[in-house]
């Protein structure tokens, strides 16, 4: 499980990405690379990182659900994803 302070910044990054990204797009249409500069770096959507929404582990994300792969295969085994269940042949 990650540390609450990362989840916490990844949701600080999310949120600045939405406020600024009406701003970045319109200075980027304008051409201007210097009032670009000047705004946050985690205003940036490259900053993101996907991430775990349950335990916030960063890697095995799978974005068709938003979880890690462990956290899909422990839901997926005790039956609270609609729809999936386990192979069998």
């Amino acid at each position: 499980m990650a540390k609450e302070s990362m989840k916490a910044r990844e949701r600080k990054r999310e949120a600045m990405v939405a406020k600024y990204a009406e701003k970045r797009k319109a200075l980027k249409e304008a051409g201007d690379w210097d009032a670009l500069q000047k705004l946050p770096k985690n205003s940036a959507k490259v900053r993101m990182h996907n991430r775990c929404s349950l335990t916030g582990r960063p890697r095995g994300y799978m974005r068709q659900f938003g979880i890690s792969r462990v956290t899909f295969r422990e839901m997926a085994l005790l039956g609270q994803i609609p729809g999936i269940k386990k192979a069998s042949w």
